[in-house]
């Protein structure tokens, strides 16, 4: 059976890397070989069906991620990082500091990718835990996430978009309900389960963060720092680009050499270059930091996810042979005959993909050209349906997805540490925003 293959090769990857000590991006390339072959892809098509995999997952993220740790880096040598940090830890109080941080992330991760988003506020997040002095993680599975619920519930993330468009749901629609699904979902899977975890698991955040990767191994003056304004509008210059391109798109139909313009600004690509550009500028040359060290700043912060790039890229070989073996086909077939509340079809199947297939984004693809030739037969609002399938996508994040190895190197957790937060959080996230799309059905209907 293809998913006893997929579990196999799941544990010959724990295997390697936890018992062996093996590296893990090439723990992640072994694995992808073995299960290529017992999956029945012909040898001749295995190398590559990874590289495709390794393509694809670093050739959307190598820009993104690249450009935003330097962007991230240069705020943080700055001192912008600090000084954003004190003005929020002063505005909001230490009390409501958890909460100010899951506001300000659901606000960025409306706008930016997960991952985009992760890069841009890590930087700021470990600033603040330092300042207050509390566990790193304290307020990093927090903003973590708000960032995930709006990936896999809100317009105009990838997943989202799509299958609004697959259902004929109305995108405005989808995200005013999304809005609504999101916040409760984010409190739950946020601070509660914040707190219970730190009850459970007290270990966990007594784990020490590299600070290097964030620029934290400084100390600063406040009166030195950039300002506030000038910090935060660079740190989040690529919200505002990508946000004001989305706005634009809905509020603009049709094609215009205008929009064309603004859908270039807004491409996470240049909207990241751009971003880092103004950074020089405001981190850099108005500061009157030499060339040479501002050089040197940007060198730094590519060392420092050099690895990780390359573990993300394994993870994608890992999807990549998964889906080329056919395991979503095989799922497939297992709903082929139910008489299940459509909600929940769409929920079990994207989630019993995404487990298997390890893309949030392709399991909610597969998901809705499976489902939509089954709403003929039921009345049902297609943006709940959205919101289903968005739910059961993000369900039980593991070692075949990018987002579990950018939280495990990012947070500093071992692989154990990894399943226990952010494995549990994320199904956390898609239960929990399951019985929330089924209560606000029967409200409204």
């Amino acid at each position: 059976m293809p998913i006893m293959i997929v579990a196999a090769g799941v544990i010959l990857l724990l295997i390697l890397i936890m018992r062996i000590k093996l590296n893990t991006f090439v723990s992640l390339v072994i694995t992808s070989f073995v299960v290529a072959m017992l999956l029945g892809i012909e040898l001749k098509d295995i190398v590559g069906s990874i590289e495709r995999g390794i393509g694809a997952q670093l050739g959307h993220l190598a820009l993104v991620f690249g450009f935003g740790a330097m962007l991230g880096r240069l705020v943080s040598d700055a001192g912008g990082g600090y000084r954003i940090a004190i003005t929020l830890i002063r505005r909001f109080g230490e009390k409501n500091t958890q909460i100010a941080v899951v506001v300000a992330s659901f606000i960025v991760g409306i706008a930016l990718f997960f991952e985009v988003g992760l890069v841009l506020l890590l930087p700021i997040i470990y600033a603040i835990a330092r300042e207050l002095k509390v566990s790193f993680l304290h307020l990093g599975i927090p903003m973590a996430a708000a960032l995930n619920v709006t990936h896999g519930f809100l317009p105009p993330h990838p997943a989202p978009t799509a299958i609004s468009l697959a259902y004929g749901a109305n995108i405005g629609h989808v995200l005013l309900l999304g809005i609504m699904v999101g916040i409760p979902t984010t409190l739950v899977c946020g601070p509660l389960f914040n707190r219970i975890l730190a009850r459970v698991a007290p270990g966990v955040y007594q784990k020490s963060v590299d600070s290097s990767v964030f620029g934290g191994g400084q100390t600063f003056r406040l009166e030195d720092t950039p300002g506030f304004l000038v910090s935060m509008l660079t740190s989040l210059s690529p919200v505002i680009f990508m946000g004001a391109a989305t706005l634009f798109e809905l509020m603009m139909p049709g094609e215009s050499p205008l929009k064309n313009v603004i859908g270039f600004i807004g491409a996470p690509g240049t909207a990241m270059l751009l971003s880092l550009i103004i950074a020089l500028y405001t981190m850099g040359v108005a500061r009157r930091i030499p060339a040479p060290q501002i050089g040197k700043t940007l060198s730094d912060s590519i060392a420092q996810i050099a690895m990780m790039l390359l573990i993300i890229g394994g993870g994608g070989a890992f999807k990549q042979v998964i889906v080329d073996g056919g395991v979503g086909d095989y799922v497939a077939t297992l709903f082929s005959h139910t008489a299940l509340s459509p909600l929940l079809i769409a929920w079990m199947i994207a989630a019993v993909l995404r487990i298997c297939l390890g893309s949030a984004t392709v399991a909610a693809l597969t998901t809705a050209g499976l489902v939509v030739p089954m709403m003929a037969q039921f009345s049902v609002d297609p943006a709940l349906m959205v919101l289903a399938t968005g739910a059961g996508s993000v369900i039980a994040c593991h070692v075949n997805d990018a987002g579990f190895w950018m939280i495990k190197e990012s947070f500093g957790l071992s692989m154990k540490e990894t399943f226990g937060t952010w494995t549990v959080l994320t199904t956390v996230l898609s239960v929990s925003g399951l019985l929330f799309i089924l209560l606000t059905e029967a409200l409204l209907y």
